[in-house]
């Protein structure tokens, strides 16, 4: 499956490559936040691979469920095996817009607001996905955050009863991305 991963980066690269248009991330970090009775419970995934095209105002992002890590290795091992399926689902992806592109002024630093909207695919299910992100440009790199909830159950995330206390029904999931232009080849 790490295979998989890897043709899919390697897709993004080759349809992307030599635009000045796009910016990427092999480095991006996604953590999400569940805040429950019991125990509340993080994790980082410090691997996501992410792309812009400013032109055609397009994002995506790609990541390996099995990249988050917790603060406990008991934690780490019951999401991958027993909630998320990570050897039958291996990855989560984003494919979305931004709606407001007007709002970017590209060449000129700053902090802008938009809107993006799109579908994420988590546990092999789809759905659609509208949140407001902030992008930073600074010195020609542009980065970008966003925050919003996912309903695990949405997405065929079944939590057992015996640990309902443990895990909220809705994540808060973070984006963080420093992006680098992609170069001419």
């Amino acid at each position: 499956m790490k295979k998989m991963f890897f043709l899919i980066t390697a897709l993004f690269c080759t349809v992307f490559a030599g635009a000045q248009d796009i910016y990427y991330t092999k480095k991006g970090q996604i953590s999400f936040y569940s805040k429950a009775p019991l125990e509340n419970i993080e994790a980082h995934n410090n691997e996501v691979t992410s792309f812009i095209d400013k032109k055609k105002n397009e994002l995506a992002f790609s990541l390996l469920i099995k990249s988050f890590k917790f603060e406990k290795a008991l934690m780490e091992e019951h999401f991958n095996t027993t909630y998320m399926e990570s050897d039958r689902y291996p990855k989560a992806n984003f494919t979305g817009k931004v709606k407001n592109p007007e709002a970017v002024k590209w060449g000129t630093d700053g902090f802008y607001q938009i809107t993006v909207e799109g579908t994420l695919t988590i546990h092999n299910v789809s759905h659609p996905v509208t949140t407001q992100a902030t992008v930073i440009i600074k010195d020609k790199n542009v980065s970008g955050t966003a925050k919003f909830n996912v309903r695990l159950a949405d997405y065929n995330i079944k939590i057992p009863s015996v640990v309902a206390k443990n895990i909220a029904e809705v994540v808060e999931i973070t984006v963080d991305c420093q992006y680098t232009p992609m170069q001419n080849k």
